[in-house]
Order: C-alpha cells, then sequence, then structure tokens
C-alpha cells in the first residue's frame, strides 16, 4: 500500500489546515508566555493558565498535525491516545497522591 492511499477523501491534509493549526499552536504558546512576562496575573492564576493552553494544544496538534478525529477510519487510533493519556493520568496522579502521603507522614509530629 503506498503512502498515498492512506488518506481518505475529504480527510487529506491541506496546506490551509496545518497553517491553521501552527497559528493555533503559536497562540497557544504566547498567551502563556505573555502572562508570565507581563506578570498579568496572580502566580496560581498563571499557572492555571498555562494548563489550559497546554491541553488546548495538545489537542491542536492531535487534530490539526496527527489527523485525529472521531471518524470511523480514526477511531482506534483515538481510543489509543485517550488510553495512553488515562494511563499518564494515573501514573502522575499517583506518583503525587505518594508522594504528599509520604510527606504527610514523615511531617507528624509525636509518632
Amino acid at each position: 500500500m503506498s503512502h498515498s492511499d492512506d488518506a481518505t477523501p475529504g480527510h487529506a491534509p491541506t496546506a490551509r489546515g496545518y497553517v491553521m493549526g501552527y497559528l493555533a499552536a503559536l497562540v497557544l504558546t504566547l498567551i502563556p508566555f505573555g502572562a508570565v512576562y507581563y506578570d498579568l496575573m496572580s502566580q496560581g492564576a498563571i499557572l492555571l493558565v498555562i494548563a489550559i493552553t497546554a491541553v488546548l494544544q495538545l489537542g491542536v496538534h492531535l487534530r490539526f498535525f496527527l489527523h485525529l478525529d472521531m471518524s470511523q477510519e480514526q477511531r482506534w487510533n483515538t481510543i489509543s491516545v485517550l488510553f495512553s493519556v488515562f494511563t499518564m493520568f494515573v501514573m502522575v496522579g499517583g506518583t503525587l497522591w505518594l508522594f504528599y502521603s509520604l510527606y504527610a507522614r514523615h511531617m507528624m509530629i509525636g509518632y
């Protein structure tokens, strides 16, 4: 199967899609940089802005550059990405939970 047969009609990558993805990624990169550089918000709000724009940028990359969507042809690819995200969430969340638990146990006084 040649590489050109992989794209289905209507889902073929276009230059317009790549440019839109690039511009969206650029804007989502400049927003947190601007918030930090110009000190526009409190530290907690800046961390929230960074986290939200990071998740949005992940979506932009998956949609515009990896061409993942919920179409029938891409269903298994999308499910595998979602499973990977879930696995990373469990690993990072479990690690943070473990570190907090260990920290709390070490700070107990009198035991």
